[in-house]
């Protein structure tokens, strides 16, 4: 019953905030207030249910360093996004023909914002928590990262190679860098970064969900297995193989600081023979 009144407080959030921002996105500076303020309802709701159905308060939301650990998340995130595009750029699939629409580029700062929060909020903050603590992170992380690679195929010009990709780079690797520092906050800023880098900054599609006027005016060319086709170069062979590499990284540190969880002793023994057998 936990998780169950858990993930219907924060779907029923995400569909509020989702409808909300998509009702502004043509209004650049309407995109940014709804945006952030989604993003701060997303939060606030998440720490109000896990506070009434735990009774305690979410240590993963804690206010405490949350500025620092979102921003090293961003940091992340552009950084990761941007190696895809220099690989992109020095390809010649790439090309940036000056500025595009900086008011835009602000517009998609809340737009993203608020995406990434509910986003965060519904697939690590409730789906990989509670059931990592029922199969063990490793499992948590697989299901959850697959689950959230086939919710893209939602998006209008998906692929199922774009929801692998989706699952590999984006799906594994955040529910690992959760597991490696234990807060959403650092999931949070990895997501808002990636994707206000792809879109905000680097004017390319996001998901399948069609181009974006952002800060540079650009242009993508090249094969599909390089730049992602319609779906962007989240779609790219670049982008999934820098995500690998982070979600190993991330629970190297998870390892490394003990935050790897097993099977719980209930499950196991619910699942052993010598249950079954009874």
């Amino acid at each position: 019953m936990r998780f169950v009144w858990q993930f219907l407080a924060v779907m029923v959030m995400y569909a509020i905030t989702g409808g909300a921002i998509s009702a502004v996105k043509d209004n650049d500076w309407l995109s940014l207030v709804v945006g952030l303020a989604s993003a701060a309802l997303a939060i606030l709701v998440y720490a109000w249910v896990v506070r009434r159905t735990e009774h305690r308060a979410a240590p993963d939301v804690a206010r405490e360093g949350a500025v620092a650990k979102t921003g090293w998340g961003m940091l992340i995130g552009v950084g990761m996004f941007g190696a895809v595009i220099a690989n992109l750029y020095t390809a010649g699939h790439y090309e940036i023909d000056g500025l595009a629409s900086p008011v835009g580029a602000v517009g998609l700062v809340g737009f993203m914002a608020g995406a990434a929060v509910a986003e965060e909020v519904v697939y690590r903050g409730v789906l990989f928590r509670l059931i990592e603590e029922r199969t063990g992170t490793y499992i948590a992380l697989v299901l959850t990262g697959v689950v959230f690679g086939l919710s893209h195929l939602l998006n209008e010009n998906a692929t199922l190679w774009g929801a692998i990709a989706i699952a590999v780079e984006a799906g594994f690797m955040l529910a690992a860098a959760y597991a490696a520092t234990r807060n959403l906050w650092v999931p949070i800023g990895v997501h808002f970064g990636w994707n206000f880098a792809a879109a905000g900054i680097f004017s390319t599609e996001v998901s399948g969900n069609g181009a974006n006027q952002g800060l540079l005016d650009t242009a993508t060319s090249g094969p599909t297995l390089l730049t992602g086709g319609e779906f962007g170069p989240e779609g790219s062979v670049y982008a999934v193989g820098f995500g690998a590499m982070l979600t190993i990284v991330f629970l190297w540190l998870a390892h490394r600081r003990g935050n790897i969880k097993t099977r719980t002793r209930r499950a196991a023994r619910v699942d052993s023979p010598a249950t079954l057998s009874r």
